[in-house]
């Protein structure tokens, strides 16, 4: 009988089975941001635990509070500087150097197929884009993970999500996973990695897929994870290209890691995008989703473009094309609606910069801020007010997510451009 993806990361990972159900995995990348890790730095500090498995493996950021707001979040990015020096974890990233964990990891090539990544964040399952096992875990097993490289879950089980046919204009990736939740439910893919394939899928880019895996886990699954191939070899091609003799060989090597024809899986579930419409959230769950036309003239407070989802380049690239046309066309900024931009990572704030992209924004009336995950969780850069209601390219759509008693309607960064102008959610642009 064939194997997942999945199920062959897990054979190649094995380290112990104390459970028929339960694998003990060997880790590749253990990544930590200031948010999460600090609790486990004290606690191992408190246990005389001071130390990590292999400092080459594990990376860290100060990203969700950056620069610090105030004496707390301050403290929380002088453990994990103190931490990482101690322990001399060279790939650690401060401010000026950091940028969103998911986006940052990604674009420093951290992340190859057939690895192993845990985080001690729900949106690890990013890194599944690049034909990788990534999950984000709790307190505990983040502390395992550094003191012994190693993690356990349970034996993967695997939905199948075929993606097939071709995009329509203003159609998104961020419109194929809202697709895709709204239909299997926040809940149905909960313990399971949610495996996507098809011809769709391998027309995507990367920072594509990212969109695709960062949201697997708001359908409850583990991780993401879509197979590698061309497209992977080529946005990797930087950091692997003194491990192989061409691009072509590459390809062939990361092939093994692709799931067999006849490989078993819980659920599929087989999708048509040429079906698909522009859409955003409605209420408290990401799977309330609604097509823009029926939210048509929907008021909002603020639009938010950024995050882990759809701060990378060419999300801004896609926003700022929305915005260009309008301002051409003679509209302006609306006066009331705050619009905020956060690109992901310092790296795509300079291309950005040097395409012009950051101009346009700030005709459009943006407040460009530093790369931050700030207002995704409501902690800074943007927080809601209550009553006040976000057009926002981020991944969560919970009460209270951006700010106490603040509503989030989540969609692409077209969309959200275009709501910025038009003073609600739009499907004119």
């Amino acid at each position: 009988m064939g194997k997942t993806i999945a199920e062959k990361i897990f054979d190649a990972h094995l380290v112990d089975k104390p459970f028929d159900n339960m694998c003990v995995l060997k880790l590749d990348r253990v990544f930590c941001h200031e948010i999460t890790t600090p609790v486990a730095i004290m606690d191992l500090q408190e246990k005389g635990k001071d130390t990590v498995f292999d400092p080459s493996k594990i990376k860290a950021v100060i990203d969700h509070v950056t620069p610090a707001k105030d004496s707390k979040t301050a403290e929380q990015g002088k453990i994990l500087r103190d931490w990482a020096k101690r322990n001399k974890i060279r790939d650690f990233f401060d401010i000026g150097s950091n940028g969103v964990c998911h986006a940052l990891f990604s674009e420093k090539g951290f992340v190859h197929p057939g690895f192993t990544v845990i985080m001690g964040d729900s949106h690890t399952c990013t890194y599944g884009a690049f034909g990788a096992f990534a999950a984000g875990v709790g307190t505990t097993d983040l502390e395992v993970a550094v003191l012994k490289g190693v993690c356990a879950f349970y034996e993967p089980k695997t939905i199948k999500i075929g993606l097939n046919g071709r995009l329509k204009e203003r159609v998104y990736a961020k419109d194929v996973i809202l697709h895709i939740i709204s239909h299997i439910g926040v809940n149905g893919a909960t313990n399971c990695i949610m495996e996507f394939t098809g011809d769709a899928v391998k027309s995507m880019s990367m920072e594509e897929r990212m969109t695709l895996c960062n949201m697997a886990v708001e359908a409850g699954a583990t991780s993401g994870i879509c197979m590698p191939d061309e497209v992977t070899v080529e946005y990797l091609w930087p950091f692997i290209k003194d491990e192989f003799d061409s691009k072509e060989a590459a390809v062939k090597a990361f092939s093994v890691w692709t799931s067999d024809a006849d490989a078993l899986y819980e659920k599929v579930y087989d999708f048509d995008v040429s079906a698909f419409e522009p859409v955003c959230t409605f209420g408290y769950k990401p799977d309330r989703v609604k097509p823009l036309t029926e939210m048509e003239g929907t008021k909002i407070n603020q639009v938010y473009i950024g995050s882990c989802t759809n701060g990378r380049i060419s999300d801004l690239r896609i926003a700022a094309s929305v915005l260009q046309r309008a301002l051409a066309a003679g509209k302006k900024p609306h006066p009331d609606v705050r619009s905020i931009v956060s690109p992901a990572t310092p790296a795509v704030y300079r291309q950005a910069l040097s395409e012009g992209l950051i101009d346009i924004f700030m005709e459009a009336g943006f407040c460009v801020t530093n790369p931050t995950c700030g207002a995704c969780l409501g902690m800074s850069n943007g927080v809601l007010a209550n009553g006040e209601v976000c057009a926002s390219t981020t991944n969560r759509n919970f009460s209270g997510r951006m700010g106490k008693g603040g509503t989030v309607h989540l969609m692409s960064p077209a969309a959200a451009a275009a709501a910025s102008l038009a003073g609600c959610i739009t499907a004119d642009w």
